[in-house]
């Protein structure tokens, strides 16, 4: 049965409707948490490491198909994330018990003096579901170890999941449209008494998922140049990564993709001259840049 607020006591400190801009006063319980003023506009990068960035890359597989160029992909994006000065891991064709158990495991690190978290994953995918070496798993498995109180350190921090892979089997045919030629084409807070308060942020706050297609929606790769995705990111990293925020950046990687990219398999009809769009879902509370640091390695895990 619904409560009737209308009946409740009010405060100027609480409102039980939820519109309250600013809490005035803490509530008398002493672990209650509050919410505080959206004061701070930018993420701080002002620690002492960038952060770790994993890569998945799944090339062989135990019931599909290679997939080749992803080597490509992999060696690409381990330059660009290394000359952002992340701590690059590299996982080649995990089974499904590694990859998870890894996931977990780096939740578990101390990541209070990094700025943020990068996840790419590389492999076959369907709807709702991403490939190890031997089955498959939840796409959600990416970030659950990292969201809410599941890692402490990571809380207020980005946590960036980048995911290239197809999202089910349909082909984008694309719309024409009319457009000039391009000019140059190219081919804490403190409350009245100086006592800490513990603030409350959404669970899932701080986190951004980039699909490299929209739900439902084929993904394409080239087996000698890369993926569509995986290249366009990689460009946007190297052409403006220190100097544009993430979403300008990430929107720049959708256009690239968008654009610049077409099918070309003319002895297949139904998969010639398709076209593609990433998808990016972002619960970022604050502007992010990218700024520099001290040059770490890229360290390549054996099984």
């Amino acid at each position: 049965m619904e409560e009737n607020v209308a009946n409740l006591p009010m405060s100027d400190e609480f409102d039980i409707r939820g519109f309250g801009r600013v809490f005035k006063g803490s509530p008398k319980k002493s672990d209650r948490l509050i919410s505080r003023p959206a004061l701070d506009e930018y993420y701080d990068t002002s620690n002492r490491r960038r952060g770790i960035a994993l890569v998945f890359c799944q090339m062989n597989f135990e019931t599909m198909a290679k997939r080749q160029g992803t080597d490509k992909d992999r060696e690409d994006i381990c330059e660009e994330l290394n000359e952002l000065d992340f701590d690059v891991r590299v996982f080649d064709d995990l089974n499904r018990k590694k990859l998870l158990d890894t996931l977990k495991d780096v939740s578990k690190e101390d990541h209070t003096d990094n700025d943020c978290l990068v996840v790419v994953v590389m492999t076959h995918g369907e709807q709702g579901v991403l490939y190890a070496s031997d089955s498959k798993y939840n796409v959600d498995s990416l970030w659950k170890n990292f969201v809410g109180d599941a890692c402490p350190s990571l809380i207020g921090k980005p946590k960036l999941i980048f995911i290239q892979a197809c999202r089910g089997e349909q082909f984008d045919d694309g719309v024409s449209f009319k457009a000039a030629p391009a000019s140059n084409v190219v081919k804490d807070f403190v409350d009245s008494r100086n006592e800490p308060v513990v603030y409350a942020i959404p669970a899932m706050a701080d986190l951004l998922v980039m699909y490299s297609t929209y739900e439902g929606y084929y993904s394409w790769r080239n087996p000698r140049q890369g993926s569509w995705f995986i290249q366009s990111l990689c460009r946007e990293l190297t052409e403006h990564g220190k100097q544009r925020d993430l979403l300008t950046l990430l929107t720049g990687v959708i256009r690239r993709t968008a654009f610049e990219y077409q099918s070309f398999v003319p002895h297949d009809e139904r998969m010639d001259c398709k076209k593609q769009i990433p998808c990016m879902v972002s619960m970022l509370t604050k502007t992010f840049y990218f700024t520099k640091k001290t040059r770490s390695k890229v360290v390549t895990a054996i099984d």
